[in-house]
């Protein structure tokens, strides 16, 4: 657990000098995740007790810093369903990952980019047998995330949209309970931000 913490501190202190050997700036933004998935482990708020799986939605804080002259390492931090999971279904739902995205084209138009990410996936609350209202035993489950994406960027002078879509897979593994899997896509909406 102590290594999956201090990875995205390390991240962040590698990355630290990267903006100013390629000249581009370190951006911040916003994405919003939107889709469907398989899950044989957790319980979904939005479908029925037994069914496995159901919608996905999520909103991300991203931190993007620029490799080379077209690519970059960004860390995606989810912010909406841990939240929101906690507090009104006392559930946990942390899925934080690191991407690394490449540009095709010229990066001040309009031009699709391809990328990859590698997180890990949290999971504190019962299983998919259950409901809000006949909740089964909680339970903690966890598995390495992977993950592709294709979107295309619509560059402006302080702020460019993404829109992209973005296929997952994560293994999921728990001492208390069966092991299985998450797969799925969503539709992704990126907002990026130059200081």
């Amino acid at each position: 657990m102590k290594k999956f913490v201090l990875f995205p501190v390390l991240f962040l202190y590698v990355s630290a000098g990267l903006p100013a050997e390629t000249g581009r700036p370190v951006t911040y933004g916003l994405h919003i995740l939107a889709g469907g998935r398989y899950d044989d482990v957790r319980m979904c708020v939005g479908s029925d007790a037994g069914v496995k799986g159901g919608p996905i939605m999520d909103v991300y804080a991203d931190i993007r810093f620029p490799v080379g002259d077209r690519d970059n390492l960004a860390l995606n931090i989810p912010i909406m369903r841990p939240i929101l999971f906690g507090a009104a279904f006392q559930m946990l739902q942390f899925e934080p990952q690191m991407s690394y995205e490449h540009h095709l084209g010229k990066l001040e138009e309009p031009h699709f980019i391809l990328g990859g990410g590698l997180g890990v996936v949290f999971h504190y609350g019962p299983d998919y047998k259950s409901s809000m209202d006949d909740r089964g035993e909680d339970f903690f489950a966890w598995g390495p995330l992977f993950s592709g994406f294709l979107g295309r960027q619509f560059p402006g002078e302080n702020r460019s949209w993404m829109p992209g879509i973005k296929l997952f897979y994560s293994p999921l593994l728990s001492d208390e309970y069966r092991d299985g899997m998450v797969l799925g896509t969503a539709l992704e909406l990126h907002m990026l931000y130059k200081p």
